[in-house]
Protein backbone atom coordinates (compact mmCIF):
# COMPACT_ATOMS: atom_id res chain seq x y z
CA UNK A 1 0.00 0.00 0.00
CA UNK A 2 1.40 3.51 -1.20
CA UNK A 3 2.04 6.14 1.68
CA UNK A 4 -0.24 9.20 2.28
CA UNK A 5 3.24 10.91 0.43
CA UNK A 6 3.29 8.70 -2.31
CA UNK A 7 -0.24 9.09 -3.26
CA UNK A 8 -0.08 13.12 -2.77
CA UNK A 9 2.73 12.92 -5.35
CA UNK A 10 1.23 11.21 -8.18
CA UNK A 11 -2.18 12.96 -7.79
CA UNK A 12 -0.82 16.41 -7.53
CA UNK A 13 1.37 15.62 -10.75
CA UNK A 14 -1.47 14.12 -12.65
CA UNK A 15 -3.83 17.01 -11.71
CA UNK A 16 -0.81 19.64 -12.94
CA UNK A 17 -0.70 17.88 -16.15
CA UNK A 18 -4.40 17.96 -16.58
CA UNK A 19 -5.02 13.99 -16.55
CA UNK A 20 -8.27 14.57 -14.83
CA UNK A 21 -9.10 10.76 -15.91
CA UNK A 22 -5.79 9.49 -14.71
CA UNK A 23 -6.25 11.09 -11.43
CA UNK A 24 -10.17 9.91 -10.42
CA UNK A 25 -8.77 6.33 -11.24
CA UNK A 26 -6.09 6.43 -9.11
CA UNK A 27 -8.08 7.65 -5.99
CA UNK A 28 -10.96 6.10 -6.20
CA UNK A 29 -9.83 2.87 -5.23
CA UNK A 30 -7.80 4.22 -1.81
CA UNK A 31 -9.52 7.01 -1.03
CA UNK A 32 -11.66 5.07 1.78
CA UNK A 33 -8.40 4.13 3.18
CA UNK A 34 -7.66 8.01 4.25
CA UNK A 35 -10.54 8.62 6.91
CA UNK A 36 -12.63 12.31 6.27
CA UNK A 37 -11.68 12.64 9.90
CA UNK A 38 -7.79 13.21 9.22
CA UNK A 39 -6.35 15.92 7.22
CA UNK A 40 -5.25 13.66 4.59
CA UNK A 41 -8.28 12.43 3.87
CA UNK A 42 -9.47 15.96 3.90
CA UNK A 43 -6.44 16.61 1.35
CA UNK A 44 -7.30 13.76 -0.80
CA UNK A 45 -10.81 14.34 -1.36
CA UNK A 46 -10.28 17.96 -2.58
CA UNK A 47 -7.82 17.16 -5.08
CA UNK A 48 -10.33 14.72 -6.24
CA UNK A 49 -13.41 17.01 -6.46
CA UNK A 50 -11.28 18.84 -8.57
CA UNK A 51 -10.31 16.57 -10.83
CA UNK A 52 -14.23 15.52 -11.16
CA UNK A 53 -15.13 19.11 -11.88
CA UNK A 54 -12.42 19.11 -14.73
CA UNK A 55 -14.27 16.40 -16.57
CA UNK A 56 -17.77 17.93 -15.95
CA UNK A 57 -18.81 14.83 -13.34
CA UNK A 58 -20.63 17.72 -10.86
CA UNK A 59 -22.67 15.03 -9.14
CA UNK A 60 -19.66 13.00 -7.77
CA UNK A 61 -18.30 15.87 -6.84
CA UNK A 62 -21.56 17.17 -4.65
CA UNK A 63 -21.49 13.65 -3.10
CA UNK A 64 -17.79 13.95 -1.71
CA UNK A 65 -18.95 17.72 -0.96
CA UNK A 66 -21.73 16.37 1.05
CA UNK A 67 -19.46 14.60 3.24
CA UNK A 68 -16.70 17.07 3.53
CA UNK A 69 -19.96 18.88 5.17
CA UNK A 70 -20.26 16.02 8.19
CA UNK A 71 -16.50 16.44 9.18
CA UNK A 72 -16.15 17.32 12.96
CA UNK A 73 -13.53 20.32 11.85
CA UNK A 74 -15.08 24.05 11.58
CA UNK A 75 -13.04 24.84 8.68
CA UNK A 76 -13.21 21.59 6.82
CA UNK A 77 -17.10 22.26 6.98
CA UNK A 78 -16.66 25.72 5.84
CA UNK A 79 -14.10 25.20 2.95
CA UNK A 80 -16.61 21.89 1.66
CA UNK A 81 -19.92 24.96 1.87
CA UNK A 82 -17.95 27.20 -0.78
CA UNK A 83 -16.73 24.22 -2.86
CA UNK A 84 -20.44 23.50 -3.15
CA UNK A 85 -21.24 27.17 -3.63
CA UNK A 86 -18.62 26.86 -6.69
CA UNK A 87 -19.74 23.90 -7.68
CA UNK A 88 -23.58 24.63 -8.57
CA UNK A 89 -22.64 27.68 -10.11
CA UNK A 90 -24.15 28.74 -13.57
CA UNK A 91 -21.20 27.79 -16.24
CA UNK A 92 -20.93 31.00 -18.52
CA UNK A 93 -21.03 29.79 -22.13
CA UNK A 94 -17.69 32.12 -24.18
CA UNK A 95 -19.19 34.06 -26.80
CA UNK A 96 -17.98 33.69 -30.50
CA UNK A 97 -16.57 36.71 -31.32
CA UNK A 98 -13.79 36.34 -28.80
CA UNK A 99 -12.30 33.95 -31.03
CA UNK A 100 -10.32 35.33 -33.83
CA UNK A 101 -10.41 32.86 -37.51
CA UNK A 102 -8.19 33.48 -40.10
CA UNK A 103 -9.63 32.78 -43.60
CA UNK A 104 -7.14 32.20 -46.48
CA UNK A 105 -7.54 34.73 -49.06
CA UNK A 106 -9.00 32.92 -52.43
CA UNK A 107 -7.97 36.05 -54.82
CA UNK A 108 -4.27 33.86 -54.28
CA UNK A 109 -3.64 32.12 -57.80
CA UNK A 110 -1.65 29.18 -57.67
CA UNK A 111 1.65 31.19 -58.69
CA UNK A 112 1.39 32.92 -55.05
CA UNK A 113 0.85 29.45 -53.78
CA UNK A 114 3.75 28.27 -54.29
CA UNK A 115 5.88 31.29 -53.58
CA UNK A 116 4.17 31.08 -49.74
CA UNK A 117 4.89 27.21 -49.93
CA UNK A 118 8.32 27.15 -50.58
CA UNK A 119 9.11 30.37 -48.25
CA UNK A 120 7.74 28.27 -45.38
CA UNK A 121 9.96 25.04 -46.37
CA UNK A 122 13.27 27.85 -45.91
CA UNK A 123 11.78 28.56 -42.79
CA UNK A 124 11.21 25.51 -41.25
CA UNK A 125 14.81 24.19 -42.65
CA UNK A 126 16.40 27.17 -40.29
CA UNK A 127 17.56 25.95 -36.94
CA UNK A 128 16.83 29.33 -35.33
CA UNK A 129 13.12 31.29 -34.89
CA UNK A 130 12.40 34.28 -36.83
CA UNK A 131 10.36 36.47 -34.08
CA UNK A 132 9.84 39.40 -36.67
CA UNK A 133 8.56 37.39 -39.56
CA UNK A 134 7.06 34.43 -37.57
CA UNK A 135 2.72 35.09 -37.12
CA UNK A 136 1.48 34.81 -34.12
CA UNK A 137 -1.38 32.38 -35.35
CA UNK A 138 -4.52 32.08 -34.25
CA UNK A 139 -5.74 33.86 -31.06
CA UNK A 140 -6.42 30.66 -29.14
CA UNK A 141 -8.95 30.72 -25.24
CA UNK A 142 -7.42 29.53 -22.20
CA UNK A 143 -6.99 25.82 -22.02
CA UNK A 144 -8.61 22.90 -19.42
CA UNK A 145 -5.78 23.19 -17.39
CA UNK A 146 -5.09 26.18 -16.91
CA UNK A 147 -8.67 26.86 -15.50
CA UNK A 148 -8.39 24.26 -13.18
CA UNK A 149 -4.96 25.49 -11.99
CA UNK A 150 -6.50 28.99 -11.28
CA UNK A 151 -9.67 27.44 -9.48
CA UNK A 152 -7.49 25.58 -7.34
CA UNK A 153 -5.54 28.48 -5.99
CA UNK A 154 -8.69 30.34 -5.26
CA UNK A 155 -9.90 26.90 -3.50
CA UNK A 156 -6.51 26.92 -1.61
CA UNK A 157 -7.22 31.00 -0.63
CA UNK A 158 -10.73 30.84 1.30
CA UNK A 159 -8.89 28.37 4.40
CA UNK A 160 -5.69 30.93 4.40
CA UNK A 161 -8.04 33.85 4.78
CA UNK A 162 -10.59 32.12 7.22
CA UNK A 163 -7.80 32.13 9.58
CA UNK A 164 -6.48 35.87 9.73
CA UNK A 165 -8.14 36.95 13.17
CA UNK A 166 -6.65 38.35 16.00
CA UNK A 167 -7.91 37.67 19.52
CA UNK A 168 -6.44 39.68 22.85
CA UNK A 169 -7.53 39.75 25.91
CA UNK A 170 -6.21 42.39 28.64
CA UNK A 171 -6.61 41.69 32.40
CA UNK A 172 -6.04 44.59 34.45
CA UNK A 173 -4.45 43.35 38.11
CA UNK A 174 -3.29 47.35 39.05
CA UNK A 175 -5.98 46.94 41.86
CA UNK A 176 -6.87 43.48 42.79
CA UNK A 177 -10.45 44.39 44.62
CA UNK A 178 -11.76 46.02 41.16
CA UNK A 179 -10.18 43.91 38.26
CA UNK A 180 -10.85 45.45 34.50
CA UNK A 181 -10.89 42.92 31.59
CA UNK A 182 -10.84 43.53 28.27
CA UNK A 183 -11.35 41.55 24.99
CA UNK A 184 -10.62 42.38 21.59
CA UNK A 185 -11.28 40.63 18.13
CA UNK A 186 -10.07 42.03 14.75
CA UNK A 187 -10.60 40.74 11.96
CA UNK A 188 -7.18 41.71 10.04
CA UNK A 189 -8.04 41.30 6.32
CA UNK A 190 -11.44 40.40 5.54
CA UNK A 191 -14.61 41.48 7.35
CA UNK A 192 -16.63 39.23 9.85
CA UNK A 193 -17.16 35.22 9.61
CA UNK A 194 -20.12 33.91 11.11
CA UNK A 195 -18.99 32.72 13.92
CA UNK A 196 -17.85 35.88 14.85
CA UNK A 197 -21.08 37.23 14.71
CA UNK A 198 -22.59 34.52 16.48
CA UNK A 199 -19.94 34.57 19.18
CA UNK A 200 -20.92 38.58 19.91
CA UNK A 201 -24.19 37.87 20.11
CA UNK A 202 -23.97 35.11 22.84
CA UNK A 203 -21.33 37.34 24.86
CA UNK A 204 -24.13 40.23 24.70
CA UNK A 205 -26.52 38.17 26.50
CA UNK A 206 -23.84 36.66 28.89
CA UNK A 207 -22.65 40.15 29.65
CA UNK A 208 -25.59 42.65 29.92
CA UNK A 209 -23.45 45.07 32.39
CA UNK A 210 -20.68 44.71 29.92
CA UNK A 211 -19.45 48.13 27.59
CA UNK A 212 -19.36 46.51 24.37
CA UNK A 213 -18.29 47.80 20.59
CA UNK A 214 -18.04 47.12 17.73
CA UNK A 215 -18.12 47.57 13.75
CA UNK A 216 -17.83 45.69 10.27
CA UNK A 217 -14.54 44.27 11.47
CA UNK A 218 -14.15 44.94 15.22
CA UNK A 219 -15.73 43.59 18.48
CA UNK A 220 -14.68 44.48 22.55
CA UNK A 221 -15.89 43.45 25.53
CA UNK A 222 -15.04 45.34 28.87
CA UNK A 223 -15.65 44.05 32.23
CA UNK A 224 -15.16 46.47 35.24
CA UNK A 225 -14.73 46.67 38.93
CA UNK A 226 -14.55 42.69 39.47
CA UNK A 227 -13.39 40.36 42.74
CA UNK A 228 -10.48 37.60 42.12
CA UNK A 229 -13.45 35.10 41.67
CA UNK A 230 -15.66 37.71 39.48
CA UNK A 231 -12.78 37.97 37.20
CA UNK A 232 -12.21 33.97 36.89
CA UNK A 233 -15.84 33.41 36.18
CA UNK A 234 -16.04 36.01 33.15
CA UNK A 235 -12.43 34.55 32.14
CA UNK A 236 -14.16 31.06 32.06
CA UNK A 237 -17.26 31.96 30.57
CA UNK A 238 -15.72 33.80 27.58
CA UNK A 239 -13.08 30.53 26.84
CA UNK A 240 -16.33 28.40 27.12
CA UNK A 241 -18.41 30.45 24.73
CA UNK A 242 -15.45 30.28 21.83
CA UNK A 243 -14.61 26.52 22.47
CA UNK A 244 -18.51 26.18 22.23
CA UNK A 245 -19.20 27.44 19.04
CA UNK A 246 -16.08 26.20 17.43
CA UNK A 247 -16.99 22.87 18.23
CA UNK A 248 -13.34 22.27 19.84
CA UNK A 249 -12.91 21.47 23.08
CA UNK A 250 -10.59 24.01 25.41
CA UNK A 251 -9.86 24.36 29.20
CA UNK A 252 -8.72 27.07 31.09
CA UNK A 253 -6.98 27.10 34.39
CA UNK A 254 -6.29 29.95 36.83
CA UNK A 255 -4.50 29.16 40.06
CA UNK A 256 -3.68 31.88 42.66
CA UNK A 257 -2.46 32.13 46.31
CA UNK A 258 -1.58 34.98 48.68
CA UNK A 259 0.83 35.56 51.72
CA UNK A 260 0.13 38.23 54.15
CA UNK A 261 3.19 40.15 55.46
CA UNK A 262 3.13 43.21 57.72
CA UNK A 263 3.90 46.09 54.83
CA UNK A 264 2.65 43.84 51.90
CA UNK A 265 0.94 40.75 50.56
CA UNK A 266 2.65 38.57 47.64
CA UNK A 267 0.57 37.47 45.17
CA UNK A 268 1.13 33.99 43.15
CA UNK A 269 -0.84 33.13 39.73
CA UNK A 270 -0.50 30.38 37.76
CA UNK A 271 -2.39 30.10 34.41
CA UNK A 272 -3.18 27.38 32.29
CA UNK A 273 -4.72 27.53 28.66
CA UNK A 274 -5.25 24.02 26.71
CA UNK A 275 -5.07 24.54 23.04
CA UNK A 276 -4.14 21.26 22.04
CA UNK A 277 -7.19 20.75 19.65
CA UNK A 278 -6.75 24.13 18.04
CA UNK A 279 -4.43 22.86 14.91
CA UNK A 280 -3.27 23.67 11.95
CA UNK A 281 -5.47 27.20 11.99
CA UNK A 282 -2.97 29.60 10.38
CA UNK A 283 -2.64 33.47 10.72
CA UNK A 284 -4.66 32.91 14.29
CA UNK A 285 -2.70 35.40 16.35
CA UNK A 286 -4.05 35.22 20.30
CA UNK A 287 -2.50 37.61 22.80
CA UNK A 288 -3.08 37.39 26.97
CA UNK A 289 -2.17 40.40 28.43
CA UNK A 290 -1.90 41.46 31.83
CA UNK A 291 -1.35 44.60 33.89
CA UNK A 292 -0.03 44.13 36.97
CA UNK A 293 0.75 47.14 40.11
CA UNK A 294 4.49 46.67 40.18
CA UNK A 295 7.32 44.64 38.14
CA UNK A 296 6.76 40.46 38.38
CA UNK A 297 9.22 37.92 38.99
CA UNK A 298 8.84 35.88 36.16
CA UNK A 299 10.50 33.58 33.97
CA UNK A 300 12.32 36.18 31.44
CA UNK A 301 13.52 33.19 29.12
CA UNK A 302 10.45 32.40 28.14
CA UNK A 303 10.15 33.01 24.05
CA UNK A 304 6.17 33.39 24.53
CA UNK A 305 6.63 36.76 26.55
CA UNK A 306 7.47 40.03 26.02
CA UNK A 307 7.63 42.09 28.91
CA UNK A 308 7.99 46.02 29.20
CA UNK A 309 7.71 47.45 33.29
CA UNK A 310 4.30 46.36 34.70
CA UNK A 311 3.27 44.75 31.36
CA UNK A 312 3.07 41.44 30.25
CA UNK A 313 2.28 40.02 26.96
CA UNK A 314 1.62 36.85 26.54
CA UNK A 315 1.77 34.93 22.82
CA UNK A 316 -0.54 31.87 22.95
CA UNK A 317 0.53 29.07 20.54
CA UNK A 318 -2.51 27.21 19.35
CA UNK A 319 -2.07 22.93 19.91
CA UNK A 320 -0.13 22.89 22.85
CA UNK A 321 -0.52 23.59 26.59
CA UNK A 322 0.36 26.96 27.49
CA UNK A 323 1.59 27.81 31.08
CA UNK A 324 2.76 30.68 32.91
CA UNK A 325 3.56 31.41 36.61
CA UNK A 326 4.58 34.63 38.33
CA UNK A 327 4.63 36.43 41.30
CA UNK A 328 4.39 40.18 42.35
CA UNK A 329 3.55 42.74 45.91
CA UNK A 330 1.09 44.26 46.24
CA UNK A 331 2.32 47.15 49.24
CA UNK A 332 0.35 48.42 51.74
CA UNK A 333 0.23 51.66 51.40
CA UNK A 334 -2.52 52.68 53.90
CA UNK A 335 -0.24 50.91 56.81
CA UNK A 336 3.31 52.42 55.26
CA UNK A 337 2.20 55.89 55.65
CA UNK A 338 0.69 55.41 59.14
CA UNK A 339 4.51 54.00 60.20
CA UNK A 340 5.97 56.90 58.57
CA UNK A 341 3.78 59.33 60.42
CA UNK A 342 4.51 57.80 63.80
CA UNK A 343 8.19 57.63 63.44
CA UNK A 344 8.33 61.50 62.53
CA UNK A 345 6.05 62.40 64.82
CA UNK A 346 8.35 60.48 67.80
CA UNK A 347 11.47 62.12 66.70
CA UNK A 348 9.83 65.13 66.86
CA UNK A 349 9.12 64.78 70.14
CA UNK A 350 12.44 62.66 71.14
CA UNK A 351 14.10 66.26 69.64
CA UNK A 352 12.06 68.21 71.97
CA UNK A 353 12.82 66.44 74.89
CA UNK A 354 16.28 66.81 75.00
CA UNK A 355 16.49 70.15 73.72
CA UNK A 356 14.30 71.07 76.73
CA UNK A 357 16.51 69.18 79.03
CA UNK A 358 20.11 71.19 77.54
CA UNK A 359 18.10 74.38 78.16
CA UNK A 360 19.37 77.71 76.77
CA UNK A 361 22.11 80.06 76.77
CA UNK A 362 20.23 83.45 77.64
CA UNK A 363 20.99 84.96 81.21
CA UNK A 364 18.75 84.16 83.86
CA UNK A 365 17.58 86.79 86.15
CA UNK A 366 18.75 86.75 89.83
CA UNK A 367 16.80 85.27 91.79
CA UNK A 368 14.94 87.09 95.59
Amino acid sequence: MKTYEQVLETVELALAKGEYHFCIKFLNPIIETFPISSKEGVNLRTILITALCGVNKKEDAKKLCKELLKSYEYKTRENAKYLMEIIDSPEIKKPENWNINLESNPSLNQGSQNILKSKKSNLEKKKFINLIDSPTGETKPFQKGFTIIIFLILILLIPLLSGCVKIENTLDLRNLDAINNYLEIESKYTNKFPWQIKFEETIEDLFPKGEIAFDKSYFSLKNKNLSQEKAKETLTKIQNTAGDLAGIPTDLEIINSEKNLIFFKNYNFNINIDLQNIKNIEDLELKFKIVLPNKALIDLSNPQLEISENLVIWNLIPGQINSLEFSFKNWNKLLIGITIISLIVTMAYVLRFYRYQLGTDLPQLPPD
